[in-house]
């Protein structure tokens, strides 16, 4: 019964991570992108028409390519798994595997 217990929790554990990270992450990123742009601009962007900030929009660009890349990570898992392939990280670079 304890290892049942232990087996549960760390699944319980395993999905609760995944939903913060992508569930919540994904959008806060997100989020962070757009404050960051809006940073950058400065002046009508800014309730407070604070000076811009250019150094900034590189910072949000790079919020916008993690997104991307998590979303397109994403239905990798999600499409290759229909065709029977799945996605393993084993090197640097994703890359898809017959599954077993």
């Amino acid at each position: 019964m304890g290892d049942l217990l232990g087996l549960w929790l760390t699944g319980g554990g395993q999905l609760l991570l995944a939903g913060l990270l992508l569930g919540a992450g994904l959008p806060l990123v997100f989020a962070l992108g757009i404050r960051a742009l809006a940073l950058a601009e400065g002046g009508d962007a800014e309730a407070d028409r604070s000076d811009p900030r250019p150094w900034l929009r590189p910072v949000a660009w790079l919020c916008f390519v993690l997104v991307v890349v998590g979303v397109l990570l994403g239905l990798a898992v999600i499409v290759s798994s229909g065709f029977g392939y799945e996605l393993v990280f084993e090197a640097v670079l994703p890359t898809l595997q017959k599954g077993a």
